[in-house]
């Protein structure tokens, strides 16, 4: 079956294809800028309600699942994933301008992070189980029977990324981790991937109807402008929020949700330049190396990720000339990109513009242009640390394949730069040996400011596992406690419950005396 046989332009509902009403959004192909059917209309406020009230109709039934069934519900989507086969890689490569092998990619990790939480789920250890025991002869105060486990938050809504088709986005890792929770999801699609958005919204339809769970477990949604997501986030029956997009976006949901007569938390990933220190005794060794190492993360496609090294730290010398050299070289000899929709091409030649309007920025080196539409061409700018210390603007995220090098003249100035940034999802160190005690000096401060810290690395590409950190304190993120990828992120959708003195019949199963769930245990302060 081909793509336009399975697209029907409808929001999918708890199960029900519905058809909207309101302004249409067409996709685009960013690399021709061609219009793509077929159109999907958005929805109401009433839809909001329908898909709402069907999740919380569906989350006790959902959350009381067994824990294999919970596993198996999410092992089930990325089988239904897999059966799209070429159908949604040809769609997703239409509507981003990315190539297949980059979307093929893409899928895997979905697909992965799917089957992570399945055995997260499985392991049990994020319900956290804990069980103190009665000691009622205990001096000079009796001590009741307190057990301790964490519960889902409820019906959780996700907003789909515009650089991650996939990965960010209906079945992406918030959608993942708050289904591993035991929550039901509302997904807002991203109106730059309507068509991908609907594919893989009804492979999660398909897992919900095979492995028999009510219907308001999932529903897809789609609607221009802010009408849509602030019903979404505004209504009683969502618990949380899960948003990757730009600072903007991300503050006006936070504040809708602050303001709802029951606020409630959102996990907002928004900005962040994710600086690289290159060390002075690296730099006198690897100058060249680690200039070709940056210039490829940067440009690593066209720079639309939320890693990409968008400043880099250098100590003024010759060293520092030969990696200005060699940026300069690689990057001169690149061509462009396709940019993910003419709107963030758009924002980029507006930050491109900016940088280049500053006297205090020079720039170093930009590559080819291009004719076609929406084509990143690579920027990289040179400034003093004390010109950027006193120019905040100097600090704003150019999303796309631009860096900004920073030149100290001593290392204070490294820590001055580490301490003037605002937080960050990632900061880099590349060192030797022999930078170590330099090193020492900056790594507290860099503690505090990012939620990643990569030694000899670069900061483009996150490892779906237990130990990966995608956060960061703000405006990296909107809460520095939670990470957006890994096992982890499950712990953002889940709130602890203690029960004190509850007679067995009622225990729930994960913090009972016999453990049938055989999940790890805290038993009077010993792991079990």
């Amino acid at each position: 079956m081909n793509t336009n046989e399975l697209l029907k332009g409808t929001l999918l509902v708890a199960g029900q294809d519905i058809l909207g009403t309101q302004q249409a959004i067409h996709a685009i192909n960013p690399a021709t800028n061609e219009t793509l059917a077929p159109a999907y209309l958005g929805g109401t406020k009433a839809n909001v309600e329908q898909a709402a009230g069907a999740a919380w109709q569906a989350f006790d039934q959902y959350r009381a699942l067994s824990v294999e069934q919970r596993a198996a519900f999410l092992e089930c989507i990325a089988d239904e994933i897999l059966a799209l086969g070429d159908a949604l890689v040809e769609r997703a490569v239409l509507e981003s301008g990315l190539p297949k092998a980059r979307i093929e990619g893409e899928r895997g990790r979905t697909m992965g992070q799917l089957k992570l939480f399945a055995n997260v789920v499985r392991l049990g250890k994020a319900t956290d189980a804990r069980i103190d025991p009665a000691m009622p002869d205990r001096a000079p105060l009796p001590r009741a029977d307190l057990r301790f486990q964490k519960i889902p938050l409820g019906p959780v809504a996700v907003f789909g990324a515009s650089n991650f088709p996939l990965a960010f986005s209906v079945a992406g890792g918030d959608t993942a981790s708050a289904l591993a929770a035991g929550c039901p999801v509302i997904v807002k699609a991203h109106s730059a991937h309507p068509g991908t958005s609907e594919l893989v919204g009804r492979a999660i339809t398909a897992a919900v109807k095979k492995c028999g769970l009510p219907a308001g477990v999932f529903s897809l949604l789609y609607g221009s402008g802010r009408e849509i997501g602030s019903a979404l986030v505004a209504h009683p029956a969502i618990k949380a929020v899960g948003f990757t997009g730009s600072r903007s976006g991300g503050m006006a949901l936070m504040s809708i949700a602050a303001n709802r007569p029951e606020p409630i938390p959102v996990y907002a990933e928004m900005s962040s330049i994710n600086p690289v220190f290159v060390m002075p005794e690296k730099l006198q060794v690897d100058a060249q190396a680690v200039a070709k190492g940056f210039v490829g993360s940067l440009t690593m496609g066209a720079g639309q990720f939320c890693t990409s090294p968008g400043l880099v730290v250098l100590l003024k010398g010759d060293a520092a000339e030969t990696f200005k050299a060699t940026v300069t070289s690689e990057v001169q000899a690149l061509g462009t990109q396709t940019m993910l929709t003419p709107g963030i091409y758009q924002a980029y030649c507006d930050g491109v513009a900016k940088l280049n309007g500053n006297s205090a920025a020079v720039l170093l080196a930009k590559g080819q242009q291009s004719d076609q539409p929406n084509q990143c061409c690579p920027h990289v700018f040179a400034t003093s640390a004390k010109t950027f210390l006193a120019d905040a603007s100097m600090e704003d995220e150019v999303f796309g394949s631009t860096s900004l090098l920073i030149e100290c003249d001593t290392l204070d100035e490294y820590k001055a730069v580490a301490e003037h940034l605002e937080g960050q999802l990632t900061a880099t160190v590349q060192m030797l040996e022999a930078d170590v005690e330099a090193v020492r000096g900056l790594l507290p401060t860099l503690e505090r400011k990012v939620g990643r810290i990569l030694c000899n690395g670069y900061p483009t590409g996150v490892e779906v596992c237990y130990s990966m950190v995608h956060g960061g304190p703000f405006p990296a993120t909107s809460d520095s406690r939670s990470t957006s990828v890994g096992s982890a992120a499950i712990e953002r959708f889940l709130r602890p419950v203690c029960y004190q003195d509850f007679p067995s019949a009622l225990i729930p199963a994960a913090i009972q005396d016999k453990n049938p769930l055989n999940i790890p245990q805290l038993v009077d302060g010993k792991l079990v």
